[in-house]
């Protein structure tokens, strides 16, 4: 066997690129904001699900978002730093978080048992908060086994004028699958617990449960808002609307080599080839997001074809099987992108590890070069 010593060709890439296009998610947030009952609330957590939390934020506020979220203060203060100065909420933070700030900076944070409640209270300023209900996922939010002594505990403190409770919010636990009668569980605990804190005196004017499958598929589960992240960025967990896929990665080929029939690939040697072949290597690997689970099982688009991965995805390489007329070092293939010119799909990445969308996006490190489409004028995007 033999490698291939081929010049770059001029214009190629140097590494590995994650191109973002910000028109996509300027399209999906304007058929999101049109199936919403109420407001939509752009969710951009997790650096916009990997796609630039600012940006993001910037674009669906441009397409008929008029709030945002995230999980932590941490992540609210580059938005404000930003100068977004529209709604913000923070729902995911310890006891101890810097509520303060949250109050001088007009985030709101959710609040979800007495314990944050007390911490929200002591702090200085007068918090907006939103108080969160458990509606069937054992996870964040107060279970309602407590959510009666909450409310009361939170109508004392907005009387003390240390809060003021904006919102009551929820999360649907099988929203991507409508028919689910967990749906109409969690649905009902919503409204109860709506109807336990009017009881204990709040009058919560942001009432939110749905997120982006539930905005889609259950007008039920709209309330005075709606919060919507993976479809701002093209992804439907219940796959019933078709969205604009919004990342596209693509990476140099950095060598080719010519092998026999037989030839072992990888570690483990879990690969062998078939027949004569080229194989290229590109300079990516789960370090940089693509899932190990995704070995033997992925593909890339190679001039315009489907070429399998091979062997072992390791930490900063994966090799693919060119075929017999291979191809020159340096070009760029496509691992995926929106599947337009026939790349592969986050989708699909997805399905070759055995999970899901969220995982795919959200996971490209930072060693990947990133370059973002802006949007041009709006109309533009008709």
């Amino acid at each position: 066997m033999s490698a291939t010593a081929i010049a770059p060709r001029a214009g190629t890439s140097s590494g590995p690129r994650l191109d973002i296009d910000l028109q996509a998610v300027g399209r999906n947030t304007r058929l999101l904001a049109d199936r919403a009952a109420g407001e939509l609330m752009a969710v951009v957590k997790a650096d916009g699900f990997g796609h630039g939390a600012v940006d993001v934020a910037r674009t669906a506020l441009a397409h008929g978002a008029t709030r945002l979220g995230v999980t932590t203060l941490d992540e609210a203060w580059p938005l404000r730093d930003a100068g977004l100065a529209v709604p913000l909420l923070s729902w995911l933070n310890p006891v101890d978080a810097d509520y303060g700030s949250a109050a001088a900076r007009d985030v709101d944070v959710a609040v979800p048992s007495l314990q944050h409640l007390a911490a929200v209270a002591a702090a200085p300023g007068r918090s907006r908060v939103h108080l969160h209900l458990d509606t069937g996922l054992a996870r964040d939010g107060a279970d309602p086994a407590s959510w009666g002594q909450l409310c009361r505990a939170a109508r004392r403190a907005e009387q003390r004028g240390e809060v003021e409770v904006v919102g009551v919010m929820g999360h649907l636990a099988c929203a991507d699958e409508p028919g689910d009668e967990s749906n109409a569980l969690g649905r009902t605990r919503f409204a109860w617990g709506l109807e336990t804190a009017r009881a204990a005196g709040l009058r919560p004017r942001d009432r939110h449960l749905a997120a982006t499958s539930a905005t889609l598929n259950d007008p039920r589960a709209h309330h005075t808002m709606s919060r919507v992240g993976a479809g701002l960025v093209g992804i439907d967990p219940s796959g019933s609307t078709r969205l604009h896929p919004a990342m596209t990665l693509t990476a140099p080929v950095v060598q080719v080599r010519k092998v026999r029939a037989g030839t072992p690939v990888g570690y483990g040697h879990t690969h062998r080839t078939a027949a004569a072949t080229h194989l290229g290597l590109l300079p990516i690997g789960y370090a940089d997001g693509l899932p190990r689970l995704a070995s033997g099982r992925g593909q890339v688009l190679v001039r315009g074809v489907r070429r399998p991965v091979v062997g072992r995805i390791s930490m900063d390489q994966l090799v693919v099987d060119l075929g017999s007329r291979g191809i020159d070092q340096g070009e760029t293939v496509t691992l995926f992108g929106p599947g337009t010119h026939g790349e592969p799909t986050v989708s699909e990445w997805a399905a070759w590890a055995d999970t899901i969308e969220h995982e795919i996006v959200t996971g490209i490190g930072a060693r990947v070069e990133r370059r973002t489409r802006p949007v041009p004028h709006l109309r533009s995007l008709s």
